[in-house]
C-alpha cells in the first residue's frame, strides 16, 4: 500500500507516515517499476503501535528505543515498563507541583480580595 493508504486506514496524514519513515521506524520498500515506496501489513502494525504509544506520552525517541529493542530480537516488554513508570513519575510530580501552583494562586487571589482598589503607589 501507498503513503496515502496506510496514512487513511491510520487516521492520520501522510506527513506523517513520512515522517516516521524518516526516523526508520516504517521500513517501505522501493517499487522498481514506479518508484513508489510500498508499506506492508508490518509496517501497518508498526504504525498502529507508534500512535498508540505516542497517545501514551511516549516521544519518538522511547518508540525507537522500543522498536529497536524488538528488532534485535529481545523482548521489549522490561523496557516498555520501566518507561511506563517514569512517564508515570513524570507525570505525578507536574500534577503535584500544578496542585502547589494552584494553591498559591488561591491564597494570592485571597490576599488581593482584601485590598483595597487605589492607584498604584509605585
Amino acid at each position: 500500500m501507498r503513503v496515502s493508504q496506510l496514512a487513511r486506514q491510520a487516521g492520520v496524514t501522510a506527513d506523517t507516515v513520512r515522517y516516521y519513515t524518516r526516523l526508520g521506524y516504517l521500513n517501505p520498500v522501493k517499487n522498481s517499476d514506479n518508484g513508489y515506496k510500498e508499506y506492508n501489513e508490518k509496517d501497518r502494525s508498526r504504525l498502529n503501535f507508534i500512535l498508540s504509544a505516542r497517545q501514551l506520552g511516549f516521544s519518538t525517541g522511547d518508540i525507537g528505543q522500543i522498536i529497536t529493542e524488538a528488532d534485535s530480537g529481545h523482548a521489549p516488554c522490561p523496557l516498555v515498563r520501566r518507561l511506563i513508570r517514569k512517564r508515570l513519575e513524570d507525570i505525578q510530580r507536574r500534577f503535584d507541583e500544578t496542585i502547589a501552583l494552584r494553591a498559591r494562586i488561591r491564597s494570592a487571589m485571597q490576599e488581593w480580595e482584601k485590598k483595597l482598589d487605589q492607584a498604584p503607589t509605585g
